[in-house]
């Protein structure tokens, strides 16, 4: 299975500490380097980048096609637009990105998109997490933007009440 992931899942996961729950999920990501340059910027801000630098079983992968990258960067950042060229050149399985017009734009690429919501309910469903609401609640914390019309969606999903 091929994963590829923008910025916002993978760093949405480092500030809550759950940067494994990926792990359990896929047995191998691919990051652009422009992802992984965003992922830097984490520093600034002293979170620990240390789970990220020991995960060998995220790669970092350059995409092939400067032509793509350059048409996405018109209305994507970098990362985006790096990911999204990897991801359709290598057929991806998964895009994991959360960006609504990166969505799109993936989506219109026919690409399959997960973002950091439909992971955790994935990561339920397989039960290598046994709550969604607890992980939900500590990324909303954490900066995570989700509307509350989604935030419902996504429990209910997952087999939860937002008032549990």
């Amino acid at each position: 299975m091929i994963v590829i992931s923008d910025t916002s899942v993978i760093s949405g996961l480092i500030k809550i500490q759950q940067l494994t729950l990926l792990r359990s999920l896929f047995s191998e990501i691919l990051i652009p380097p422009a992802v992984r340059s965003e992922l830097e910027e984490l520093k600034r801000f002293n979170y620990d980048l240390s789970p990220l630098e020991e995960a060998g079983w995220i790669i970092i992968q350059a995409p092939a096609d400067p032509a793509l990258i350059g048409k996405l960067e018109q209305v994507l950042d970098r990362g985006e637009a790096e990911a999204i060229a990897l991801a359709k050149e290598l057929q991806a399985d998964f895009l994991l990105i959360d960006e609504k017009k990166g969505r799109s734009i993936a989506e219109g690429e026919g690409l399959v998109v997960i973002g950091l919501a439909g992971i955790l309910i994935r990561a339920k469903q397989l039960q290598a997490i046994p709550m969604v609401k607890p992980i939900l609640d500590d990324l909303i914390k954490n900066n995570f933007r989700i509307s509350k019309t989604l935030y419902k969606t996504v429990l209910t999903r997952a087999g939860e009440s937002e008032f549990a």
